[in-house]
């Protein structure tokens, strides 16, 4: 259903994977990978919101690189340079933003360290207006949020029980600040659930039911918010 293609990323120029919804216009959603990078995983996720009304892209943070093994991924997401990272995801909005299918705001979703990214991400660009963390992980330390740019906006983090649900630190910290900075913020815990329960590629940590329920809960959040 998508291509790859390239955007403006703060005077330079990065690449991603852009799907448009069957109707033609829809609002937008900018798809965060997780350490991975940019694997068929997640340009089918991107697919799914384009078939579900959304015009999205899915910045390829890693510029080419993807990895299949857990200590290479880990390697890449360490050593991404988060100024870059958040040119890429900031660039992503406002080229959605641009685009003459893009009816209604723009909205961000992002799993494992996307789920961090994508989180941050509302806090970096001001088309970004509601933003869904699922499982969120990494250290927020390494992106200095301005968590004060969440006035107005909207969270949603879903958590999987191994990572310590909604009582694991980094989802308290965030989900604090949010709210002391006036955003909307919505947390669901999925019992029994292993962190990555959302990507059926991994069928070890992969769970039907979570996947269903939290990928309803993001489209009704999306949907209220975006058009």
């Amino acid at each position: 259903m998508g291509e790859m293609v390239s955007y403006p990323s703060n005077g330079g120029e990065s690449e991603g994977y852009l799907a448009i919804p069957d109707e033609g216009t829809g609002p937008a959603v900018v798809v965060i990978q997780e350490y991975w990078g940019l694997v068929p995983h997640i340009r089918s996720l991107a697919d799914r919101f384009a078939e579900a009304g959304f015009v999205v892209l899915a910045p390829d943070l890693y510029h080419g690189v993807q990895a299949t093994e857990p200590d290479e991924a880990g390697k890449l997401i360490m050593g991404l340079a988060m100024d870059q990272a958040a040119r890429d995801i900031a660039g992503a909005a406002s080229y959605l933003r641009s685009r003459p299918e893009t009816a209604g705001g723009v909205g961000s979703v992002g799993f494992s360290a996307g789920g961090s990214l994508a989180l941050w991400s509302a806090t970096l660009s001001a088309d970004i207006v509601v933003a869904v963390g699922f499982y969120p992980v990494l250290p927020w330390e390494r992106m200095s949020p301005e968590w004060s740019n969440y006035a107005g906006k909207a969270a949603m983090i879903h958590c999987s029980e191994e990572d310590g649900a909604s009582t694991a630190a980094g989802v308290r910290a965030a989900g604090k600040a949010i709210e002391a900075a006036g955003g909307e913020l919505t947390i669901h815990d999925y019992p029994g659930t292993r962190h990555a329960f959302f990507n059926d590629d991994r069928p070890e940590t992969f769970d039907g039911e979570a996947t269903r329920t939290s990928w309803a809960r993001t489209l009704e959040l999306l949907r209220a918010r975006l058009t």
